[in-house]
């Protein structure tokens, strides 16, 4: 759908039942995220908040809250983008189906941006401290945006079509900013817009950004799609919207003239204050740090401008059916980039970063009675070698010649690994080493360790589906669930220290190599201590999200019978993950008990949300 503005989006999502308004007047502190997670979790409708409290403008949430919606929204050009994608990231396409592509080019070039007026695209200057300051968590530093369209240049080649557009958070108030001056910026000196900076930086000149909320959606969704190479957001906006990207120049910064608010600053080198804490995808606070310091230049929003934002926490939330929404769009690119790898799977259940769950395949030796990993460890190097994959915790590979498997069914492709897995053989470590920023469970920010679980060849084993009645014989073992047909978890004391840890493992890996026949279908154990488990198989979202967000693989993995052999790990009986809260971890995201009943009156009857109580 061609939308000329937001309000055309709201408009239309309302006129087809997919939109609802609250009217009555809402705290941004707390409330408005508490509101849209509620409404989320139900599969809600988007909501439109009419009467913001401390702002005169409205706010919009959970326009992409389901797969569904998202692709209603962009029904009239959907086809189109798939196939412009698919064409940059396998051009030989073109050439197998010229009548089929023969469109997209010229689409492309239709969809160029386009250079405007800004004195007659309705701005006034407003300030910070006029928008909506929306704080999502307890423990949040300030208010954030969380659907931000960053823009920045490229010193060395100005101009829109060497840009970088990209969502990275940004800190609105709260720690030590100047109200109305100072902002802060989150992003990895890594991203399009780190680059820019480190450019600059160089050159001892600060760095000119503007930072776009609202307009059409398909600006939104832009921001955040892995576009390919040399295939530009603001063209890839033009096509997705319908409409060209419409911009001027003011100051000497870029305006998007179809957003609703833009706010321009300065970033200057070496100027960094701590920005968060702030509730982060992992479920967890990302905690206060060092980053860049913004400098507000000006402020502009339109007359009846409508502010856009989600709210991100414990998956699965909003931000997974955006992800849901890039992958029908883009398909995976990987087979193009590396070479033998069918498909890799981000698992947004387990915060995305922490677990990649790949299929991969041994060309090379078919001939080989004792199938093993072999090519599958080339390509998992590769993997954790490739762009934002570079931040994965642990991979688990295997190979796709002895069935059909689907890395994007996470029950089946860990049932086939645990059939399959030499616990002697197939873990390979990989440590002091980056992970992800967000992710507390190493040795501090950026750094940890890594796990590669390559599984090849045929089945060896049949997976328990019950737990070994020996465990309720250990009185250091307080309760025991199955996780899923092969990995049990079981309840020790709270952690305390490693020291502690190392023996208290120690002890339970002695006593289930005392009882080996009883743990024969059991490839993994995960250690817990007082989260409650759905135990559910065909639901493994607690299981992945407390074992791989919680662990560190150097430090918390351990064996039935474990040895090193020419500094090869490994084991002969269970494998041990230590998923047990540390005191080094970052608070987990909880809603309030105070802002739940808050919110209870805009969902009694005679509230705007009654329908949805």
């Amino acid at each position: 759908m061609s939308y000329k503005n937001l309000n055309e989006c709201i408009n239309d999502l309302e006129k087809n039942g997919m939109l609802v308004r609250v009217k009555e007047e809402v705290d941004p502190n707390l409330e408005m995220a508490a509101i849209h997670l509620k409404l989320f979790e139900k599969n809600g409708p988007a909501v439109l908040f009419e009467n913001v409290k401390g702002t005169k403008y409205k706010a919009v949430s959970n326009l992409f809250g389901t797969l569904e919606r998202s692709k209603f929204m962009f029904r009239d050009t959907f086809e189109k983008v798939q196939k412009m994608v698919e064409l940059r990231n396998n051009p030989i396409v073109a050439l197998k189906s010229p009548f089929k592509f023969a469109s997209i080019g010229i689409a492309a070039i239709k969809a160029l941006p386009k250079k405007g007026s800004f004195s007659s695209a309705g701005f006034k200057e407003i300030k910070i401290s006029d928008l909506p300051l929306i704080k999502h968590w307890p423990m949040d530093g300030g208010a954030f945006v969380t659907l931000p369209q960053v823009y920045s240049e490229d010193i060395d080649k100005p101009g829109v079509m060497n840009s970088n557009v990209g969502m990275y958070r940004i800190q609105l108030n709260g720690n030590n900013y100047e109200l109305n001056k100072e902002i802060g910026l989150h992003y990895q000196l890594h991203r399009g817009i780190g680059i820019h900076q480190n450019k600059t930086n160089k050159k001892n000149v600060p760095l000119k950004v503007s930072i776009f909320v609202g307009g059409p959606p398909s600006h939104s969704l832009a921001a955040v799609m892995p576009l390919p190479e040399g295939l530009s957001e603001l063209t890839f906006a033009g096509v997705l919207g319908g409409k060209r990207f419409k911009y001027a120049y003011v100051d000497g910064f870029c305006i998007s003239l179809d957003a609703d608010f833009v706010i321009t600053g300065e970033v200057f080198p070496n100027e960094n204050k701590p920005e968060g804490p702030f509730g982060d995808h992992l479920g967890y606070y990302s905690l206060a740090h060092d980053f860049p310091l913004m400098k507000v230049h000006k402020v502009y929003a339109k007359e009846n401008a409508i502010w856009p934002f989600t709210v991100v926490g414990r998956p699965p939330q909003e931000d997974t059916a955006f992800g849901a929404l890039i992958h029908e769009i883009s398909g995976s690119a990987i087979p193009n980039e590396i070479p033998g790898v069918k498909e890799v799977h981000a698992v947004d259940a387990a915060g995305v970063h922490p677990l990649l769950l790949a299929i991969g395949s041994e060309r090379y030796t078919p001939y080989l009675k004792n199938k093993r990993p072999q090519e599958l460890l080339t390509q998992a190097n590769r993997i954790l070698g490739t762009g934002q994959l570079s931040l994965a915790k642990y991979l688990f590979i295997s190979g796709d010649d002895t069935k059909d498997i689907n890395c994007h069914d996470v029950r089946d492709f860990f049932k086939h690994v645990f059939e399959r897995i030499d616990l002697t053989r197939d873990l390979h470590f990989q440590t002091k080493t980056t992970i992800d920023t967000l992710d507390y469970s190493g040795d501090g920010i950026n750094e940890g360790s890594k796990l590669i679980i390559a599984a090849y060849g045929d089945k060896k084993r049949e997976l328990s589906k019950e737990l070994p009645k020996i465990i309720f014989s250990a009185d250091f073992i307080f309760d025991a669930i199955i996780l899923m047909e092969g990995v049990i978890g079981l309840s020790l004391n709270k952690f305390s220290t490693y020291e502690n840890a190392k023996k208290e493992i120690q002890q339970l890996a002695v006593f289930i190599s005392q009882s080996k026949n009883d743990f024969n279908g059991i490839v993994q154990i995960v250690i817990y201590d007082d989260f409650k488990f759905v135990a559910n198989p065909k639901n493994l979202n607690d299981y992945v999200w407390v074992t791989y967000t919680r662990s560190n693989p150097s430090h918390d993995i351990y064996g039935v019978d474990e040895f090193i052999e020419n500094k090869h790990w490994g084991c002969k009986g269970p494998m041990i993950i230590d998923a047990r809260k540390k005191p080094h971890h970052a608070p987990e995201l909880k809603i309030l008990p105070e802002t739940e009943k808050a919110i209870e009156r805009f969902f009694k009857k005679g509230g705007s949300l009654e329908k949805w109580a």
